[in-house]
């Protein structure tokens, strides 16, 4: 690798560095202790260990290139690189094009000037893609070579960053430096002779963590498949913790988790992960979340100012942020001042064919159009219209409330571009007035913006989406009249017509979600304060930012966030988990909480003060809220003496929660028809409750959340994936020999195949495959390459010549429904048998994989690679045969996994794939077809090299040859019956003959006249006939009952997947 041409005096490198090769102008040199033997002795050792802890790869490569200038000590370093034929071929550029040049020049400075410069030219040249985003490509490029010196990675592996640290075994740290890649976190030591390489993949990290303890200030913790590791550095600790939670939390959603809604570019080409990307996209996400503005956004510039708030009349000191449509302040403080200003509403010209007119027009014209069909109106105006004649107390508070709101508005602005401050927050916490509320939503949750700028584009969803008929649809018909039945705006068609929209639009709008329980609830008190329109883009807001991944198959970000609501009851409610021990009780009584944030526990009039603050605050609020109901309850939980008492208290006291305020008629009301004989708790005000959760737990920050949000997501993840996986092993068990261990060593196996393939291989469609809505069988597939590869690390037949053809037609015989996949139960029944099964299994499956669906005639393209087959001639082989008619494939893949079609799950056929299973095991020999002679004498092949390398390699062979004899002999004489004549001899005397393939007369034979096999009558050979034959050869028994060691093939397999990719 060409350097950047630096000083290097010489002198004191000599006990270091030995000369290799020189001329007048470069020397070559290599370092001390490399290609010794011995490792250099002491001098090597000490080299090592500089070179592990010093940052400079021009130190620690063993070679080097230097330019000398005569009659100076310094020289120049220009080259270095990791062996000798790297080096080498700088050495020969130099001499080729170099050296001729400069004898022409006057003096040394001119040597030395032009040699830089052809060195700066090549480096840039070179570097021009590769590191042109780096802080320090110069730097980078010396680490960039370190790394793949010390690990062997795949060119494709793409380096992100690496930090100087400390590696802690046991009480003794090691210092090394830590790498972070796109796929794994690697360390590498070298003390004194001591070499310590640790590579740990992103998709195993179960969690990831800063803790301290009395050893360490602060240390960061990785916990990966069981074990932990600890990493301590001096500087840059915060850093590299966000850098490695965003590699983790991307390796887990790129691989785990595909059920986000929009295509991620950056998941999409993770080799294009940069550090400088990673903290941009962070900081962007932090500003999106903040303000919430679209997901689109992207941070631009940050700059501290001032701004003048003029109700105030002082000057706010904060930070501006500017994105591609807005400017956003927000103040030091947080909570003194924010503004958000959208572009679209700052007046550039006056201009009428300014663009944003055209926006408004077509926007007018869309409501016009849909208005029609749309409600208009939010369905709390049509059924709850305030009378003004009527006032009563609670009427008077609610004009005042909203008097209280226009004042501010009259100060502060209204709409987006509102100062938004202290007073804004308490007059939500106080509860928004029923006229105000869909506005308000929709200005603090953004769904304002999203509206603003997709002018009609519910209107044509809407129209696309009518009369679609899917799961979704048909769950959504269900659910209708569960919502807030008791309402009646949902009594009524217009209130029913208006949710089955709402709904139906965003099933169509976001297929990936579709439709989830809870969204209903939602929905419909969403639509009984905004418009139609409006309530369908706060859904939005709701589902893809503010509670992203709560409403799909696993609800993923509701167990997350409960994952962090437990994290915050141990840390400000420590005796309330030392009494309730087990953590589920929390997680099964908040799921409903957080789902629909607590519409589905409060009376209705409570529950939107709620979603008030849910949309001011965010999840922050329900948390909040959630830790001030157990702390109001703490005495009664601690009394209690099981789960279900307790959650008995936690009912009694949501019965108990009122909104003294709420204007809503009694008959509305659900807390008011409760009665007080049922309830023994005393009232609670809901706004008091909201109150008190404010002061007690308001110092918990959104970036705190944020922070236990990816380390809660990792175990989440991780959880269930250990889930799916005890699941698999629990179905799988039942049908094999292996023991629960070794199936477990298999299943992380065959799942890390399927990985390392997508790691370094963006196309790769398998893990489009992966749907976490599928059984847990169907959830990991692979391929057939993917196949060969774990064949060659696991079967006991690989050594033989033609072992990518045996992996060929065992794949061929396992995808019994063609579709070029196979699943782990039908992996692990193959590799259950070439290890525990009996002579006759063993047997069967070979017989089996020479015959029909499995068996294909292999025809090499390149005969010069021997038995070895391309991925192209694999992926033709595998597919061969397979090919059915459209409407046929249809039928066929939704005959074979139930849920892959769009459809209902189809119980009846999930019971007939269920028998079709239990009567395949009662699998008789007797209904297996005949081998004709093409696959007899290629069985034939297969035995002869399965035999071949054995120690019993001669009496096998004679045993087979025999065998073979017997047969052909049985053959001849029931043939005699139809032919009388009959040259089954010659054929006999080729296949049998007595040296077996070391002789070469098998397959050299039937090669050169293979007009034998057309011109000759067919013969053909039953299962029965050839397992009596090899039976009566106590040599092939042995040889198939020979016990295979398999914790020593697994574990072989194990470290041979990722060393089989490496250059080490």
């Amino acid at each position: 690798m060409w350097l950047k041409p630096e000083e290097v005096l010489l002198k004191n490198a000599l006990k270091l560095w030995l000369m290799e090769r020189s001329n007048d102008y470069f020397v070559l040199q290599r370092r001390r202790g490399y290609g010794e033997e011995g490792g250099g002795g002491l001098t090597g050792l000490l080299v090592g260990t500089l070179d592990s802890v010093l940052d400079s790869t021009a130190k620690v490569a063993p070679f080097r290139i230097l330019h000398q200038t005569p009659d100076s000590q310094v020289y120049l370093s220009i080259a270095c690189g990791a062996n000798r034929e790297e080096i080498m071929k700088h050495w020969d550029w130099l001499e080729q094009n170099i050296v001729k040049t400069l004898p022409v020049f006057d003096s040394n400075e001119d040597i030395t000037n032009f040699v830089q410069g052809k060195i700066r030219g090549l480096i840039a040249e070179e570097g021009k893609h590769s590191f042109a985003k780096e802080d320090d490509p110069e730097k980078f490029r010396e680490a960039l070579l370190k790394f793949e010196k010390c690990f062997g990675l795949p060119e494709q592996e793409k380096l992100v960053t690496y930090y100087s640290c400390s590696y802690w075994k046991g009480r003794v740290p090691c210092q090394g430096w830590l790498y972070l890649s796109t796929n794994f976190l690697s360390f590498y030591s070298f003390l004194l002779g001591s070499e310590i390489k640790l590579i740990i993949s992103w998709d195993a990290v179960s969690k990831l963590e800063k803790i301290s303890n009395v050893i360490l200030t602060e240390s960061i913790h990785v916990c990966s498949q069981g074990e932990s590791h600890y990493f301590s550095m001096f500087l840059h600790i915060d850093q590299t913790y966000l850098l490695m939670e965003q590699l983790a939390n991307y390796a887990i959603k790129r691989l785990f988790d595909k059920e986000t809604f929009d295509d991620d570019p950056v998941l999409d080409d993770p080799l294009q992960i940069t550090k400088r990307g990673l903290e941009d996209r962070a900081h962007s996400e932090q500003f999106n979340a903040f303000f919430r503005l679209p997901k689109e956004e992207t941070l631009k510039e940050v700059h501290e100012c001032s701004l003048w708030v003029p109700f105030s009349r002082f000057n706010a000191h904060g930070k501006m942020c500017i994105s591609e449509n807005y400017i956003c302040f927000t103040s030091q403080d947080g909570n003194l001042c924010n503004v958000i200003i959208p572009f679209r509403e700052v007046p550039i010209s006056s201009d009428s064919s300014d663009p944003s007119d055209n926006i408004k027009e077509r926007y007018l014209t869309c409501q016009r159009e849909c208005s029609k069909t749309l409600n208009t109106e939010a369905l709390m105006t049509v059924f709850h219209p305030q009378n003004l004649e009527t006032l009563n107390s609670k009427m008077l508070k609610e004009k005042m409330k909203e008097q209280s709101w226009n004042i501010l508005f009259a100060e502060c602005g209204r709409g987006v571009s509102m100062f938004r401050t202290k007073r804004s927050r308490d007059l939500v916490i106080r509860g928004i007035p029923e006229t105000l509320r869909g506005e308000l939503w929709m200005l603090f949750s953004g769904a304002v913006n999203d509206m603003a700028v997709n002018p009609g584009y519910y209107a044509e969803v809407v129209e696309q989406s009518v009369g679609t008929c899917n799961l979704a649809t048909e769950e959504i018909e269900r659910d209708l009249r569960r919502s807030l039945p008791e309402h009646p705006a949902f009594q009524s068609d217009t209130g029913i017509s208006a949710l089955r929209r709402v709904l139906t639009a965003y099933a169509y709008r976001n297929p990936k979600i579709g439709y989830c329980q809870a969204m209903n609830i939602l929905t419909s008190v969403l639509l009984l304060y905004a418009k139609e329109e409006e309530a369908f883009w706060l859904l939005v807001a709701v589902c893809e930012r503010m509670l992203p991944d709560y409403f799909n198959h696993r609800i993923i970000g509701a167990l997350v966030d409960q994952a962090v609501f437990e994290e915050l009851i141990r840390d400000h409610l420590p005796q309330l988990t030392e009494h309730i021990t087990d953590m589920t009780f929390f997680s099964s009584v908040s799921l409903s909480w957080f789902l629909t944030l607590f519409i589905s526990v409060l009376p209705i009039e409570s529950a939107v003060n709620v979603v008030d603050c849910f949309f001011y605050d965010g999840i922050k609020a329900i948390l909040q809220l959630g830790l001030a109901i157990l702390d109001y309850n703490l005495d009664k939980l601690l009394a209690c003496k099981d789960d279900a008492e307790a959650v008995t208290a936690l009912n009694r006291f949501f019965d108990s929660v009122t909104n003294k305020d709420s204007p809503l008629p009694s008959t509305l009301q659900q807390g008011s028809n409760v009665s007080d004989e049922k309830s023994s708790h005393i009232r609670v005000d809901i706004t008091d409750l909201i109150r008190e959760s404010n002061e007690k737990y308001g110092s918990i920050h959104c970036e705190d959340i944020h922070s236990m949000r990816c380390r809660s997501r990792l175990y989440v993840i991780q959880t269930l994936e250990e889930t799916t996986k005890q699941n698999v092993l629990r179905v799988v068990s039942q049908d094999v020999k292996l023991s629960l261990h070794e199936l477990d060593e298999l299943y992380v196996i065959f799942k890390k195949e399927l990985f390392f393939s997508y790691y370094w291989c963006l196309s790769y469609p398998v893990l489009k495959h992966h749907d976490p809505s599928l059984p847990y069988l169907e959830q990991y597939q692979i391929d057939c390459q993917q196949f060969r590869v774990l064949y060659h690390f696991l079967s006991p037949w690989a050594h033989s010549e033609n072992r990518d053809s045996l992996a060929l037609w065992t794949f061929r015989l396992l995808d019994e429904n063609s579709d070029c996949l196979i699943n782990f139960k039908e992996f692990s029944s193959a590799i259950d048998i070439m290890y525990n099964g009996s002579f006759t299994e063993k047997l069967k499956l070979l017989f089996k994989l020479h015959i029909p669906p499995a068996y294909t005639e292999v025809k090499f393209k390149d005969p010069s690679k021997g038995d070895e087959l391309s991925e192209e001639e694999l992926l033709y082989f595998s597919q061969l045969h397979v090919s059915k008619p459209a409407h046929e494939k249809e039928a066929g893949s939704v005959k074979s996994s139930p849920e892959k079609g769009k459809g209902k799950v189809d119980i009846q056929a999930y019971i007939s794939q269920w028998q079709d299973e239990l009567f395949k095991k009662e699998d008789n020999i007797k209904d297996l077809p005949r081998m004709n002679q093409s696959q007899f004498i290629q069985f034939s092949k297969t035995l002869y090299n399965l035999f071949h390398g054995d120690p019993e390699e001669e009496s096998l062979y004679q045993a087979i040859a025999v065998v073979t004899s017997l047969l052909l002999r049985m053959e001849e004489v029931g043939r005699k019956l139809h032919s009388p004549t009959s040259s089954a001899k010659g054929l006999s005397g080729t296949v049998c003959a007595s040296g077996g393939p070391s002789e070469g007369k098998t397959e050299s034979s039937l090669d050169k006249d293979p007009s034998l096999l057309k011109e000759e009558p067919q013969w053909s050979f039953a299962f029965e006939q050839i397992l009596a034959s090899l039976l009566n050869e106590p040599a092939l028994v042995r040889f198939f009952e020979k016990p295979i060691d398999v914790k020593a093939k697994l574990e072989n397999a194990k470290t041979s997947q990722l060393c089989s990719r490496t250059k080490m």
